[in-house]
Formats: structure tokens, C-alpha cells, sequence
């Protein structure tokens, strides 16, 4: 059995936080900790919880609108089918709205973890990700988690303070530590189990004052309850969209997994880009088990019946996935509101293999084969392009949000960050029409 964990968790802190009794709504499961901003405002109408109010201000934000020309996997304009960060995102808070209800979590605010979970992702997806991080490692690095907790903290346009100091969304407590995927600094995350340290973080160095605000009370490198559905339901909603996209794109034939030497190629590429560690037979068995299901749909022409039969599909495993969690934790922790660190998220060891295989299928046919294509070679040179001719030029070339933040930056490593920022803001029609307008006769 699985924690669904990132870091380390001491289960002797379950039950130090007060348990909700069964049969409670709503934010009754929450304490005015929970419900606390950052930046007190004034007394709202009585007919929304706070989760229901964070949410709705996520669903109006420029941020989350921009994911709908975000790369997911595949490119948002390479086909109508294709999902963008923002469908994934409403697929994937379906996902864990569901399976936060059946645990107790408040819905809205699992709601809200999950719609905010890819808004720090730049243009052209982990390829923008891998650039940016490249070019801000000398000034705290990149990542699209603790980006996006700059977001919803100081970027996005919605609340300021008296003396005009931006406060981004201004979310509750316990929707910002649902937000955050990786509890931890730049470098200071969990061993992993072949000794080295994760290059996943959750927060810049100059965001530390409300990071530690909204990690009051929390077990250090612990994810909140909310937190790892929303993680849960993003890795079953990657594993099984992006596959499904593959297939209905003919970029794969899921019949090749009946063959034993494609189900060993899917194991190693699980183990190059998720860890040497992974165990080859469990995922060549969980490939088995997944195949004998039917769940697998192997004989795939485009018709609308076989799209039919291969939604149907998605959905029988998704299903499949979250219920194992859902069944596992249930049986630990028995019934009531299962809430931020009164408990954790287990995952049987055979379905965290199932959805790693899955993963593996996608990085084997589409991800894997897509790092030598010229495209993802140029999509880097754009992005490396447009920091530094940002950089370089300054308010000048920024947009007037941002070349306001440039003004006030301190110094060269902060006014980098803004560039970034602005770069990291950037869908991927527009950062393409930005580098042609500002790197002439280099499209």
C-alpha cells in the first residue's frame, strides 16, 4: 500500500487536528484556520463558504483562461480533439471533486486545488517548463507549482492591500495548501528512494512569507488531504487522457501491448523518466491486468462506435483508480470527514502501477519520440530568445504589469524573475507572435 505522498509523513500526526463527526457539511468540517486570508477583507454575502467564493474567483481568473492555449501534451492546435491544460483542468477537478466528496473534503475546495493546480505550467508545456527552469537556475529555479502559488498570490489581478501591495486571489488557508503539490523549498524536498532529492519545489525564495503563512500547523513536507486528492486525480487523469488523445490522434495502437517486448519498452521508459527504481515486472503485470479489463481498447478505427467504446473506457478506468484510493483510505480510516491532516490518501500498490504503466504508455508513443523533433528543439530557443531579449529591453518591451514590477525589482536577480514571470504568463500562439515581433527573422 501507497501513502499518496510526495514527502515524508508522520503518521502520529493524524489525529491532531480536529476530527469533524459524521454527518457534517461544508465548511463545518473546517476551523476559521482553514477559512483565514492571508489579507482580511471585508465582511462578504452570507450565501457562499469561503471555498465556494475561492473557487469562482479561480474560474474568473486571466490565469486559468490562458490554459486554454496551454499545451497539455499534445499542441493545442494539432487537432480539435486534442485537451489543453484547461480541459485537462476541468477534467481533472471533476475528478477530484468526486473523490474528495466520497472522503469528506469540502468539494469546492477540492474544486478549487485542482483548477489551480496547472495555472504556474508556461507556453508549450514541460518542454517551456524545462526552459525556463534552465534560465532561472541561478535565481531560484523554475517550477510550474511554485509558480503557480506566485500566481494566486501576488499575480493575478484581483485584491490589493491599502498601501497597494497586490495579494493575487487572496485565497483561503486551506485552498492555497491544497494548491501546493510540493510542501517544500528549491532543493529541499524528500529523498527519493535511489538516494537523490527531487527537483520538484513548491515555492521561490522571495514567496517564503506567505508560504509559511498558509503552512501554519501543517507537518513539514506533509501535503494536506485535499492536496493529494488533487495530485491523485491529475496523475489518473494525465495517465488516462493522454493516452486516449494518442490513440484518437493514431499516434498509438494500444494492440502493441499484447506483444512482450512493447509492454518492456513502456518499462523503460517508466524507469528513465520516473525513476530507476520502478519495479519492470510490476508494470509489465499491471499492463496485463489493465489489457485483460477490456478497458484497453485494442481495436480502435475512428468510427463513432469506437470513440464511443474507448470513452466508455476512460471512464471504467477512472472509476477503477479512484475507487481502489478511495476503498483503501476508507478502510484505514474508517467513516467521517476525512480533512486536511486528519488523515492521508493510500493507493494500493498494484493501481500506483497501473497508473505509472499508463503514464509509461504515453511518454513510450508520444512524449519520449516528440524530444527529437525540431519543433520542441525550437519551442526551448523561443523561450530562451524571449528571456533574454526581455531582459535585455526591459519595461520597454513588457507588458505594463509586469514592467511595473521590473521598476520596483531591487536588483538584476529580481528583475529576472519578472521576466520570467512575464515569459512563464505567455500561451503558446503568443509567445510566438511575441518572439516574431521581437526576434525578427528567426520563425
Amino acid at each position: 500500500m501507497q501513502t499518496f505522498e510526495q514527502g515524508a509523513f508522520d503518521p502520529t500526526v493524524v489525529g491532531t487536528f480536529p476530527r469533524p463527526a459524521p454527518g457534517e457539511e461544508g465548511t463545518a468540517s473546517y476551523t476559521d484556520a482553514d477559512t483565514e486570508r492571508w489579507f482580511v477583507e471585508a465582511p462578504k454575502s452570507k450565501f457562499r463558504t469561503p471555498f465556494e467564493r475561492d473557487r469562482a474567483r479561480v474560474v474568473h481568473s486571466s490565469g486559468l483562461r490562458r490554459l486554454g492555449a496551454k499545451t497539455q501534451v499534445l499542441g493545442p492546435g494539432s487537432d480539435d480533439f486534442v485537451r489543453t491544460r484547461l480541459t485537462h483542468s476541468l477534467e481533472v477537478a471533476q475528478v477530484g471533486r468526486e473523490m474528495g466528496r466520497a472522503l469528506g473534503c469540502d468539494p469546492d475546495l477540492v474544486d478549487t486545488a485542482c483548477l489551480t493546480h496547472d495555472l504556474g505550467h508556461p507556453p508549450f508545456g514541460h518542454n517551456g517548463e524545462r526552459a525556463l527552469a534552465e534560465v532561472a537556475r541561478d535565481v531560484g529555479g523554475f517550477e510550474g507549482n511554485a509558480q503557480t502559488l506566485r500566481l494566486l498570490t501576488r499575480l493575478e489581478p484581483k485584491i490589493f492591500t491599502a498601501d497597494g501591495r497586490p495579494m493575487g486571489l487572496n485565497l483561503t488557508r486551506a485552498s492555497l495548501d491544497a494548491s501546493v503539490k510540493y510542501p517544500w523549498r528549491y532543493g529541499a524536498g524528500p529523498t527519493k528512494p535511489d538516494g537523490g532529492t527531487t527537483h520538484k519545489f513548491g515555492v521561490y525564495p522571495d514567496d517564503t512569507p506567505v508560504f509559511d503563512w498558509l503552512r501554519q500547523g501543517a507537518p513539514r513536507g506533509a501535503r494536506c488531504m485535499e492536496a493529494q486528492v488533487m495530485d491523485l486525480a491529475d496523475d489518473i487523469s494525465y495517465s488516462v487522457h493522454d493516452v486516449e488523445d494518442a490513440v484518437v490522434g493514431g499516434r498509438l495502437d494500444l494492440a502493441l501491448l499484447h506483444d512482450e517486448a512493447e509492454r518492456a519498452r513502456v518499462a523503460e521508459h517508466v524507469r528513465a523518466w520516473y525513476g530507476t527504481w520502478h519495479d519492470a515486472d510490476a508494470l509489465d503485470a499491471a499492463l496485463l491486468r489493465l489489457l485483460e479489463t477490456g478497458d484497453l481498447v485494442t481495436d480502435f478505427d475512428g468510427s463513432r462506435r469506437s470513440l464511443a467504446q474507448l470513452k466508455d473506457a476512460t471512464s471504467q478506468l477512472i472509476g477503477r483508480f479512484s475507487g481502489a484510493a478511495q476503498t483503501a483510505t476508507r478502510d484505514l480510516f474508517g467513516d467521517g470527514h476525512l480533512t486536511r491532516y486528519t488523515a492521508r490518501l493510500l493507493v494500493p500498490d498494484e493501481t500506483a502501477d497501473e497508473i505509472l504503466a499508463l503514464k509509461g504508455v504515453a511518454v513510450t508513443y508520444v512524449m519520449a519520440p516528440r524530444e527529437q523533433e525540431p519543433l520542441y528543439q525550437r519551442q526551448r530557443e523561443v523561450i530562451a530568445d524571449l528571456v533574454g531579449v526581455l531582459a535585455d529591453r526591459g519595461p520597454v518591451a513588457l507588458e505594463p504589469s509586469f514592467a511595473a514590477d521590473w521598476r520596483a525589482a531591487p536588483d538584476d536577480d529580481a528583475r529576472l524573475r519578472v521576466v520570467v514571470d512575464q515569459v512563464a504568463s505567455l500561451t503558446d500562439v503568443s509567445a510566438m507572435q511575441l518572439h516574431a515581433r521581437l526576434v525578427p527573422g528567426h520563425d
